[in-house]
C-alpha cells in the first residue's frame, strides 16, 4: 500500500523534526457519527478522510475505477466505498462491532467511531459513544427528525456526550432550502429540550458534494456559522473540562523499582496535583502529602523509574504519573487518590442505569464482577425499577433486561466502591459488569447516586472475633456445601456427616434445602432468579454461623456454579468445601422418593433441575462422592476424614 498523502507534506520535506513536534502536541478529539440507515454517515466520514488527505493512492485509484458518482472536483468518487465495511463484513459472515477511523488536520487529531445505526446494534453504539467527546447526529434533509434520530440523541445524552452537532445532510437534494433546514432544527430543538439536551450546533451540509465540510459553501449564503471541520477543530474536548474538576487518580499499580523508591502510578482522571498538596487515599481515608510527581522513563530499557523525564511541577488530567508521598500509608491498586479536602464518595449500594450487552438476560441476584476504573468488586443487581423504551422514552415495567435493553436498577457491591455520579465524572461513574464464569462483558452502567440506606448503615466493630469463637470450640470453622441433583443423596449423606461429627464433640449445624424453604425462604419459588436468591440467603446464614465458629453443613441442589462461587467468595480462603454428590440423572430419577421427577416429566412441575432447568456440575470440587461406587455411610466417612485431615 502506498504512503498516505498528508496536507503537511511540504513541512515533512523541509523539517521533519518540526513536523513531528507539531504533530505530537496536537490535541485529540474522539467523536461518533449517528443517524438512520442511509443518512450518509459513511459518505461523511469518507469526505473527511478525503479532504484531510488521509486516504491512500491505491484506494483513490480503486474508487476512481469503481465509482459512478461524481465528486466536487469532477472526480468519480463514492466516499462511502472508502469506509463502509458493514456490507462487506456481512457478506463475509462477520459481525460488525464499531469501525474506528483516524485522521488529522493541521490543528487536531481525530478518532471517529462509525457505528451501525440499527436498533439491534444499540450495544455497539454505546461502545463507540462511551469514550467520545462529541457526537455528529446526521439527518437526511428530505426526511427530517426520525425515530432513530431521537434514539441516538437520547443514547448520546445518556452516555454523557455534551457536544452535539446536528448535521442536516443531503442539502443538495432539497436545493439548499433554508426553510427546510430551519424547520428541521426547530423540530429537533423541541425534542432535545424534552430530554435535557441544553445546546447543540446545527450545520447544513452535503457529505457527497462537500458543502460546509471544510469550507463555507456558496450554495448556502444564508448560513454563516462554522464549517464542520472548523467546529471539530475548536470544540472543547473532555480532557480540558476534566482538568477543571477535583483531582482524582485511580491507582493502577504500586511502582517500587528499588528499596529507596515507592510511588503510586495511574492515569489522572480529573483535576490537577502539585508537590506539597495534601491528598487522601480512598476508601481507607488515610492522608499524606505529595512529595514528588515522577514520569515514566523515556531512556534505555531498565532506566530508573525514579528518574524518568524529570519530576513535574504539576500534573493534570490525562497524564500518566507516579506520585510519591511523605508518609508510608497503605495504598494499592483499586484505591483512588484525591485532594484531602475534596474526596469522592464511598458506598456499597447505588442506583444505576444499565445497558445490557449480552445475549443472556440479566439474572437479578446473581453475582457479577463490577469493574469501575481500577476497582473490581463483586456486585449483584436487583430486579429493574423500570426499563426505558428508547424510541418513546417511556418507562416500562421489567423483571429483567434483555440484549440491548436499557433500565434503571439498584446495584449492591460486596466492598465499598469509590465513585462519583456519572454526570460528574465518567471515569468514576461508569462501569461494566462481567460474568464471573465466562468473563464476558454483559453490561455497561452509569452510577446515579448512592442509596441513603448505604450511608446510614455502618459496620460495627466487635471485640469477640470469629477466631475467638472458633478457639472456644476448639475447631476450625468450615462450610461443607453439598450439591447435586434432586434425589442424589445430599440430605442423607449430610445427616450422616453431622451425626459422625457430633459424636466427635464437634460443633455443627445442618442447613437443609427443604427445611430452609419452610421458614427463611418460604417466599421464594423455583425460578432461576428465586433459586439464586435462595442460595444467596443461605450463603449469608452459613457465613454468620462460620463466624460463630461452627462447622456448617448445607444440602442444596444449588444448580448454578456462579452462586456456589458467590458463597465461596463470602468466606475466608479454605473454609468453603464443595462436596459434589455425583449421581447420574437416571439413578436419581429411579429413586424419586418425593415423586418430583414424575411430576416434572408430566409437566406438573416447572423449572425442575435436570428436566427443564439446567444443573451445572462442579468442575473442581474439593470432594467428589460417586454414589454408584460407595454407600452413604462410606461417603460420610470419606467426607469427615477429608475435613478433619485439614483441621
Amino acid at each position: 500500500m502506498s504512503e498516505p498523502i498528508y496536507v503537511t507534506d511540504q513541512l515533512i520535506a523541509d523539517d521533519i523534526d518540526a513536523y513531528l513536534d507539531t504533530h505530537q502536541h496536537k490535541t485529540m478529539l474522539r467523536f461518533i457519527t449517528c443517524g438512520s440507515v442511509d443518512d450518509g454517515k459513511s459518505t461523511l466520514i469518507g469526505r473527511l478522510l478525503y479532504d484531510s488527505k488521509m486516504i491512500f493512492e491505491d484506494q483513490l485509484d480503486a474508487l476512481h475505477a469503481d465509482s459512478k458518482k461524481v465528486g466536487t472536483q469532477g472526480q468519480e468518487i463514492d466516499f462511502a466505498l472508502l469506509v463502509d465495511g458493514l456490507a462487506a463484513e456481512r457478506e463475509q459472515g462477520i459481525t460488525i462491532d464499531v469501525a474506528y477511523r483516524f485522521f488529522n488536520t493541521e490543528k487536531r487529531k481525530f478518532i471517529v467511531a462509525d457505528c451501525p445505526g440499527h436498533e439491534q446494534y444499540t450495544r455497539n453504539m454505546v461502545t463507540g459513544a462511551s469514550t467520545a467527546d462529541l457526537a455528529v447526529i446526521l439527518i437526511d434533509a428530505r426526511k427530517g427528525v426520525l425515530v432513530q434520530t431521537r434514539r441516538h440523541s437520547y443514547l448520546c445524552h445518556l452516555i454523557g456526550i455534551r457536544n452535539l452537532v446536528l448535521a442536516v445532510n443531503k442539502m443538495d437534494l432539497v436545493d439548499y432550502d433554508q426553510a427546510t433546514f430551519d424547520a428541521i432544527v426547530a423540530d429537533y430543538a423541541e425534542f432535545a429540550k424534552s430530554i435535557g439536551i441544553e445546546s447543540f450546533t446545527a450545520l447544513p451540509i452535503s457529505g457527497f458534494k462537500g458543502d460546509n465540510i471544510t469550507a463555507l459553501s456558496a450554495n448556502t449564503p444564508w448560513y454563516s456559522g462554522p464549517t464542520l471541520v472548523e467546529h471539530l477543530e475548536t470544540v472543547e474536548v473532555n480532557s480540558a473540562r476534566d482538568a477543571e474538576k477535583p483531582f482524582r487518580l485511580p491507582v493502577q499499580w504500586v511502582n517500587r523499582p528499588n528499596l529507596d523508591f515507592r510511588g503510586f502510578a495511574g492515569l489522572i482522571a480529573s483535576g490537577s496535583v502539585k508537590p506539597g498538596d495534601e491528598v487522601r487515599v480512598l476508601p481507607s481515608g488515610k492522608t499524606s502529602t505529595v512529595t514528588r510527581i515522577v514520569t515514566m522513563p523515556s531512556g534505555p530499557a531498565g532506566a530508573s523509574a525514579t528518574g524518568g523525564d524529570g519530576d513535574l511541577p504539576e500534573a493534570v488530567a490525562g497524564q500518566s504519573v507516579t506520585l510519591c508521598f511523605a508518609d508510608e500509608i497503605d495504598c494499592s491498586r483499586g484505591n483512588v487518590i484525591a485532594l484531602a479536602d475534596q474526596p469522592p464518595q464511598v458506598a456499597d449500594q447505588f442506583e444505576a442505569t444499565l445497558v445490557w450487552l449480552n445475549d443472556e438476560a440479566l439474572i437479578p441476584g446473581r453475582a457479577y464482577w463490577l469493574k469501575l476504573a481500577t476497582q473490581t468488586v463483586s456486585a449483584t443487581v436487583q430486579p429493574p425499577k423500570y426499563a426505558i423504551n428508547v424510541n418513546t422514552l417511556e418507562h416500562v415495567a421489567a423483571k429483567t433486561l434483555d440484549l440491548n435493553a436499557i433500565g434503571v436498577a439498584e446495584v449492591t457491591t460486596d466492598k465499598p466502591l469509590v465513585f462519583e455520579p456519572y454526570g460528574e465524572n465518567r471515569t468514576l461513574g461508569g462501569f461494566v459488569l462481567i460474568d464471573k464464569l465466562t468473563n464476558a462483558t454483559v453490561a455497561a452502567g452509569m452510577l446515579h447516586f448512592s442509596l441513603r440506606r448505604a450511608q446510614n448503615v455502618h459496620w460495627q466493630a466487635l471485640d469477640i472475633s470469629r477466631e475467638a469463637h472458633a478457639a472456644l470450640k476448639n475447631q476450625k470453622p468450615a462450610v461443607l456445601w453439598f450439591t447435586g441433583l434432586s434425589g442424589a443423596g445430599k440430605s442423607t449423606i449430610a445427616n450422616l456427616v453431622e451425626k459422625k461429627l457430633h459424636r466427635m464433640n464437634r460443633h455443627t449445624f445442618l442447613l437443609d434445602g427443604d427445611n430452609v424453604r419452610h421458614g427463611l425462604n418460604k417466599d421464594l419459588g423455583f425460578t432461576e432468579a428465586d433459586r439464586i436468591e435462595n442460595i444467596r440467603r443461605v450463603g449469608e446464614v452459613a457465613k454468620l454461623m462460620a463466624d460463630a465458629g461452627l462447622i456448617v453443613i448445607t444440602a442444596f441442589i444449588s444448580p448454578f456454579r456462579a452462586e456456589r462461587e458467590m458463597v465461596r467468595a463470602m468466606l475466608p480462603e479454605g473454609e468453603f468445601v464443595e462436596v459434589f454428590i455425583d449421581t447420574p440423572l437416571a439413578d436419581a430419577e429411579a429413586r424419586d422418593v418425593k415423586g418430583l421427577y414424575k411430576k416434572a416429566r408430566s409437566g406438573q412441575l416447572k423449572n425442575f433441575t435436570g428436566i427443564d432447568s439446567p444443573y451445572e456440575a462442579p468442575i473442581n470440587p474439593e470432594i467428589r462422592v460417586d454414589t454408584t461406587a460407595m454407600t452413604p455411610k462410606e461417603a460420610a466417612e470419606l467426607i469427615v476424614a477429608r475435613l478433619l485431615g485439614d483441621d
